[in-house]
């Protein structure tokens, strides 16, 4: 498998293709999800085929938006059907990355090592620092999109989601757990005094 081939593919696509008015799903979001998936692989002990799998994974997880903006897990998975084999991925291959693909899609359900870490990728900014900053694109890009209305509408909707949001690796358990409880009660907080 030619992973460097299907990298520079897919980064090029993104870059092109994904709507300008994608301010969260955008490519700043998937070399994120590429960097932090690869730092909480580490602290797992995932190395071989599962991290060169995990990667890719990274890559193409939200390559979907690029062709419709529903159940773009789903279109995700076609591009890494259509396109992956012609880089040398097998079909085990190509199954366990959109096994991955389709255990982000909200609620999470991963069913093995490797999707839980890219769950965890994928999220990995709700207890991190710049949660705010990377909040606020979503904040604007669901308000593009017309499915929020107002900044009360976008800080109940991350209370609920802050609180029915789990990690499911134990390095982000340890890493991210205690700065998204943080960020839930200033939310909480934000909602009280607005």
């Amino acid at each position: 498998m030619d992973t460097l081939a299907a990298k520079t593919y897919i980064l090029a696509r993104l870059k092109n293709e994904l709507p300008a008015n994608r301010t969260y799903h955008c490519l700043e979001h998937t070399l994120d999800v590429y960097a932090s998936a690869i730092g909480i692989a580490e602290q797992e002990g995932i190395v071989g085929e599962g991290l060169a799998l995990l990667k890719i994974a990274a890559l193409y997880h939200d390559a979907g938006f690029a062709v419709q903006d529903h159940d773009h897990e789903i279109a995700s998975c076609g591009i890494v059907r259509e396109v992956l084999p012609t880089y040398g991925f097998d079909e085990r291959q190509v199954k366990l990355i959109c096994d991955m693909i389709m255990a982000t899609r909200i609620p999470q359900r991963p069913r093995n090592k490797l999707a839980r870490v890219l769950c965890d990728a994928d999220l990995d900014y709700l207890g991190r620092g710049d949660f705010q900053r990377i909040g606020e694109s979503l904040f604007h890009e669901m308000r593009t999109y017309g499915v929020l209305r107002n900044e009360r509408d976008w800080n109940e909707l991350q209370v609920r989601f802050l609180e029915r949001h789990t990690y499911f690796t134990s390095t982000n358990k340890r890493l991210r757990e205690p700065l998204k409880q943080e960020h839930l009660e200033q939310v909480r907080a934000w909602l009280v005094s607005h």
